[in-house]
C-alpha cells in the first residue's frame, strides 16, 4: 500500500486542490493506497476539508514540521510512504518516477518545486535556480519527499530538533540506507510565502541559517516564515508601490547573479565593464556561502558509509571550496576599497 501524509496548520485554502492531485495521481497509478492529513492544531476547517476529501485526519499539537510528519509515518499502514505539503500538488508522472526508483531499489527520494504564478518572478528564478543546485547536492526539499517504511525506521524519521531544514536532514540521512533519488519531474507549489516583503524575510533567513544552522533548533527565527497561523494574509496579494518596488530590485539581483557568466565575457575596458566589475563582486558576495556549503558536505561526509555517495561528497566540498577561496580575496578588496574611499571622502 502507498501512504501519503499530508501535514497541515491552518490550510483550509489549499488542501482540497492538493488532496484531489494526491487522488487523481493515485488512480492513474491504479495501486492501493491511503491518504492521511495530519491537523497540526489548526483552527479552522482543515481536517473538514480533509475528510470531505476521503483522508483520514490525525490530530496533534506538535506546531513543529518533523514532529508532525512523523506522527503521520507512525499512523501509516503502507510500506512506501509519501510525504506531500499542504499546498503542493502532485501529477500522476511524478508519483509513477517515485514509485518506479523504490522498485528499483532507492531508500528514498523527492522531487524539485517550482513556484505558481501566485509568486513573484525573482522568486521562481530563485527557486529553478537552487533545485539545480539541489540536484547536484543529491537532496530534495520536503514539499514531495518519498521513502520506503524501511529506511524510514532505520534512520528514525525526519530530526525532530530542527525546525526548519528537516528535509535536507532527511536527505542525507536516507543516503546512508541506500540509494536518494531526485526525480526529473517536478510539483507545483504554492509561492504565497515569497509575496510582498515576505519573501525578502524568507530569502534572509535562508542565508543566515546557511552560516548559522543553530538558528535551525530555535522556533523563534523561523516562526515567522514557515510556523505563522494566519493563513489567510498570506492569500492576500499586495499590490503597493513598496512591494512593487523591491520586487524588482530583487528581480534584478536575481538576474545580475544568474547571468554572472554571461558577464564574464565582456572586456574590462568597455563601457560595460563597470557594470560587469558591480556584478562580479555581488557574485563573489553570494560566493561566500560557498564556505558553509564546505562544511556540510565535510559533516555529512563522516558519517557516509556508501562509497559512491563519499566520492560524490568530496567533489562537491573541493568545488565548494575553490569557489569560497576564490571569491573571498574579492569580497575583502572590495570592502577595503570601499572604506579606504569613504575615509579619503571624510578627511577631504
Amino acid at each position: 500500500m502507498i501512504s501519503f501524509i499530508v501535514p497541515a496548520h491552518n490550510e483550509q485554502m489549499q488542501l482540497g486542490r492538493t488532496l484531489q492531485a494526491i487522488h487523481g495521481a493515485a488512480h492513474a497509478v491504479g495501486q492501493p493506497y491511503e491518504v492521511i492529513v495530519v491537523d497540526d492544531a489548526s483552527v479552522e476547517a482543515t481536517s473538514e476539508i480533509a475528510r470531505q476529501n476521503n483522508a483520514r485526519v490525525v490530530s496533534v499539537n506538535h506546531r513543529q514540521i518533523a514532529a508532525t510528519r512523523n506522527s503521520g509515518a507512525r499512523a501509516a499502514q503502507g510500506e512506501r510512504l509519501l510525504f506531500v505539503d499542504a499546498d503542493t500538488n502532485i501529477s500522476p508522472g511524478v508519483l509513477t518516477s517515485a514509485l518506479r526508483a523504490m522498485d528499483k531499489g532507492a531508500a528514498g527520494g523527492g522531487a524539485p518545486a517550482r513556484f505558481e504564478a501566485d509568486a513573484p518572478l525573482y522568486a521562481r528564478l530563485l527557486l529553478l535556480w537552487l533545485g539545480l543546485a539541489m540536484r547536484v547536492a543529491g537532496i530534495s526539499g520536503g514539499a514531495f519527499m518519498f521513502s520506503t517504511r524501511e529506511a524510514f525506521r532505520a534512520v528514525g524519521g525526519f530530526d525532530e530538533l530542527l525546525f526548519g531544514a528537516e528535509d535536507a536532514a532527511m536527505s542525507w540521512a536516507l543516503k546512508g540506507e541506500g540509494r536518494f533519488v531526485v526525480l526529473w519531474k517536478y510539483v507545483s507549489t504554492s509561492g504565497r510565502r515569497m509575496r510582498g516583503f515576505r519573501g525578502l524575510q524568507m530569502v534572509a533567513i535562508l542565508i543566515r541559517m546557511t552560516f548559522l544552522p543553530s538558528t535551525l533548533k530555535r522556533r523563534s527565527p523561523v516562526e515567522n516564515i514557515w510556523y505563522d497561523s494566519n493563513r489567510g494574509d498570506e492569500e492576500k496579494i499586495s499590490d503597493s508601490l513598496a512591494v512593487q518596488t523591491l520586487n524588482a530590485a530583487m528581480l534584478l539581483i536575481t538576474l545580475a547573479m544568474i547571468s554572472g557568466p554571461i558577464w564574464g565575457l565582456i572586456p574590462w575596458e568597455t563601457p560595460l565593464g563597470q557594470i560587469r566589475l558591480g556584478i562580479a563582486i555581488l557574485n563573489c558576495h553570494f560566493g561566500l556561502l560557498a564556505w558553509p556549503c564546505a562544511y556540510f558536505c565535510f559533516r555529512y561526509l563522516l558519517r557516509q558509509n556508501r562509497w559512491l555517495e563519499r566520492i560524490r561528497l568530496l567533489a562537491l566540498m573541493a568545488v565548494c571550496l575553490w569557489c569560497a577561496w576564490g571569491t573571498t580575496p574579492v569580497v575583502i578588496w572590495s570592502w577595503t576599497s570601499l572604506y579606504q574611499r569613504l575615509t579619503h571622502f571624510t578627511n577631504g
